[in-house]
C-alpha cells in the first residue's frame, strides 16, 4: 500500500458537488501541491486548487484527516470541487501528475480500510450490500453488518469458544499424558455440545441472499395455463407476450417487482407437455422443469395436481367455464379481473418469511454460513468425543473457522472478488 490513491467518491457527474478523495502517505502533500496553504486537521477550508504552473482549476472545500483515525486507516484527504465533468476532469488531472499517485481501482479505499483494521470482512461485506440496496430490507441487513452486528455475533461465540478451549486445555496441563478424569471433562462437553446446538440453529437462518437476490417464484403449468398473463398482472406491466397460441412463451421471461420491501424475481416459462415436435419447444419444457427445480417457491397453474412442491392455482378463475374453482388448488385467480390477486401476494409473502431472513438479528452471506456450518461440524465432534487431545484440537478448528468469518485469517481469497463488485471511489 505504497502508493497513494485518489478517485472520485460521490455520484456520478455532472452534480452540484464532487467528493475527490485522496488516501495515502502523500495525501497531504498532494492536497499541499494544489492549493498551498491547508486548513487545520478535520476542519473544512475554502481553497483555490491550482495546477502545477500556478493556473487555477476551481474553489473547493479541502478537509485533511490525519491517519490512522480515518476511513482508511491513513491520511486521508477530501476535496469537494464543483460537480462538472471538466472541473472534475481537470483536477484528477492535475493530480495524476503529481510523483507516487495513482488512481484507485475498483473498492481499493475500503480494501485498506480492512487491510489498515478500520473494519474487518464481515463490514466491507455488509458495506458492499448496502451498496447495492434497493429495498428497505435489503438495507437494513446491510446496514445492521456494515456496522459490525454480524461480527459482534461471532466475536461473542469465538469469546465462549476460547473460554471452553482454556478449560480444556487446564485439564490437559493438569492430566497425566492426556488421561482425564471423564466426570471432570463432562460440564466442558455438555457446553460444547450446548454451543453447537446455538450455532446451527443461525447456521440454519435463510441466508442474506434471499433479501439480496430476491424471492425466486415460478409460474408453471401445461400451454395456455395463463401464466404469462398472470405474471403481466403481478407485476403490474406487460413483460411477457400473451397469446392464444399454445407454445407462445419458449424460452424463460424474468421480470423483478418490489412489494412491502421485499424484492421478487418472477419467472414466466414454457408451457410443459409430455410430447413436442418442435425442437425449439422441447428445449423450452427443459429449461421450465430446471426452473421449477431451482425455484423458492413455484406457482401452478395446470388443472392436474403439480410435479412439485407448488402453490395451486386455479387461474382464468373470470371465465363461463371456470368460474367454479375444483377440489384441489388452493385459491382461484383472474389475472384479467383481478380476484384474486391479493390473496396470491398474501400467500406468497406468507411463504417467503421462511425463506428470507429475521431483520432483528445478523443475517449471515454464504459465504459465512458455510464457514459456520464448518465451525458447527468441528464443534459437534468435539462435543461427542471424550478424548481430550481431540477435543481441544476440534475447538482450535472452530475458532478458526471464525477468524476467516471475520477475516483474522485467509482474507485474501476473497477480497478480489468482494471488491471487484465496489465502485471506483469506494
Amino acid at each position: 500500500m505504497s502508493d497513494t490513491i485518489y478517485a472520485v467518491s460521490s455520484g456520478q457527474p455532472p452534480a452540484a458537488i464532487a467528493v475527490i478523495r485522496i488516501s495515502g502517505r502523500q495525501a497531504i502533500v498532494a492536497a499541499a501541491a494544489l492549493c498551498g496553504d491547508l486548513p487545520a486537521p478535520r476542519r473544512a477550508g475554502v481553497r483555490v486548487l491550482r495546477r502545477a504552473d500556478g493556473a487555477p482549476l476551481d474553489e473547493a472545500l479541502v478537509l485533511l484527516f490525519p491517519g490512522p483515525r480515518t476511513a482508511t486507516g491513513e491520511d486521508l484527504v477530501e476535496l469537494q470541487v464543483h460537480g462538472g465533468r471538466a472541473v472534475i476532469a481537470a483536477v484528477l488531472s492535475a493530480l495524476g501528475e503529481q510523483p507516487g499517485l495513482r488512481q484507485a481501482n475498483a473498492g481499493e479505499f475500503t480494501r485498506r480500510a480492512l487491510l489498515n483494521g478500520r473494519l474487518d470482512l464481515t463490514q466491507a461485506e455488509g458495506l458492499g450490500d448496502l451498496l447495492m440496496a434497493e429495498t428497505e430490507a435489503q438495507r437494513r441487513a446491510a446496514q445492521q453488518a456494515s456496522e459490525g452486528g454480524v461480527r459482534r455475533q461471532v466475536e461473542a461465540w469465538g469469546e465462549r469458544l476460547l473460554a471452553l478451549s482454556g478449560q480444556v486445555e487446564a485439564l490437559i496441563d493438569h492430566s497425566d499424558e492426556g488421561d482425564v478424569d471423564a466426570h471432570a471433562l463432562q460440564p466442558v462437553r455438555e457446553a460444547i455440545r450446548a454451543l453447537a446446538s446455538e450455532l446451527g440453529q443461525a447456521a440454519a437462518q435463510p441466508p442474506v441472499e434471499g433479501l439480496r437476490d430476491g424471492v425466486r417464484v415460478v409460474l408453471a403449468g401445461p400451454p395456455n395455463a395463463g401464466k404469462s398473463s398472470l405474471l403481466n398482472a403481478l407485476i403490474g406491466r406487460e413483460a411477457a407476450i400473451v397469446s392464444a397460441q399454445p407454445g407462445t412463451t419458449r424460452d424463460r421471461i424474468e421480470a423483478g417487482v418490489v412489494r412491502a420491501g421485499t424484492a421478487w424475481l418472477l419467472t414466466d416459462t414454457a408451457g410443459l407437455r409430455a410430447e413436442t415436435a418442435d425442437p425449439i419447444e422441447a428445449q423450452g419444457v427443459v429449461l421450465a422443469d430446471a426452473a421449477m427445480r431451482a425455484a423458492d417457491l413455484v406457482i401452478w397453474l395446470g388443472d392436474d395436481p403439480p410435479p412439485v412442491k407448488a402453490l395451486w392455482v386455479h387461474a382464468r378463475a373470470d371465465m363461463p367455464e371456470r368460474t367454479i374453482t375444483p377440489v384441489g388448488p388452493d385459491l382461484a385467480v383472474s389475472a384479467r379481473n383481478g380476484t384474486g390477486l391479493e390473496a396470491l401476494w398474501g400467500e406468497l409473502e406468507g411463504r417467503a418469511h421462511a425463506l428470507t431472513p429475521a431483520l432483528d438479528r445478523p443475517a449471515f452471506n454464504q459465504r459465512q454460513r458455510d464457514l459456520l456450518h464448518s465451525a458447527v461440524d468441528a464443534i459437534a465432534r468435539a462435543g461427542d468425543t471424550s478424548d481430550i487431545l481431540i477435543v481441544a484440537e476440534e475447538l482450535r478448528v472452530g475458532r478458526l473457522a471464525f477468524d476467516r468469518i471475520t477475516g483474522r485469517a485467509d482474507v485474501e481469497a476473497v477480497l478480489d472478488a468482494l471488491f471487484g463488485q465496489f465502485c471506483i471511489g469506494k
